[in-house]
């Protein structure tokens, strides 16, 4: 009779296992754009990991990222229809990127603003706008990820963009911290 592991310290393949701790971090900040909870975005990374880790023998290798993004932006589309949780947003984002230190609370406030406004946001306007000002994909890679025309996916990040342009709490942010060369 064979004896089996009941217990694996890692996955059985090794080059997931060396891909999922690469990735996890720009993961779960995507995710946390995407569903505005830091343990929402946690549980999408993981369950999204899983589905990959099922299907990681027949995903060829130049097309993990696309792969997995387009996975992980499904599988929030999903959660979103469903309803299954209620959205609690965080009133920070884990990580600043490329800002210019305006103190702490100030920085804090404008996070919070920024996470409140797309919190109103559809999940495809978020979506959209998570993609292509957070991870900085073209239009063409967004509508291939959202499997949509790359007009769909310019009006979506145009009708977002009005929409947190016009949300209080963003406008209030802008007002006490103008962007440099913006008009007032």
């Amino acid at each position: 009779m064979p004896q089996y592991e009941t217990s694996a310290p890692f996955p059985a393949n090794p080059d997931f296992a060396a891909y999922a701790g690469a990735a996890w971090g720009r993961l779960v900040r995507t995710a946390l754009l995407l569903t505005g909870d830091f343990h929402e975005a946690e549980d999408l990374v993981q369950t999204t990991l899983a589905k990959v880790y099922a299907r990681w023998g027949r995903i060829p290798a130049d097309d993990v990222d696309f792969y997995v993004r387009r996975s992980l932006v499904n599988n929030n589309i999903s959660r979103t229809r469903r309803r299954r949780v209620t959205h609690l947003l965080m009133p920070f984002l884990p990580e600043r990127v490329h800002q210019e230190d305006h103190g702490h609370a100030e920085s804090v406030e404008h996070r919070a603003a920024i996470t409140e406004a797309l919190g109103t946001l559809s999940t495809r306007q978020r979506t959209v706008l998570v993609l292509r000002y957070w991870e900085d994909l073209p239009e063409t890679a967004i509508a291939e990820v959202l499997n949509c025309s790359p007009g769909t996916v310019k009006t979506h990040a145009r009708r977002g963009l009005e929409a947190l342009r016009s949300h209080p709490a963003f406008a209030a942010a802008e007002r006490s911290h103008p962007l440099p060369g913006a008009r007032s």
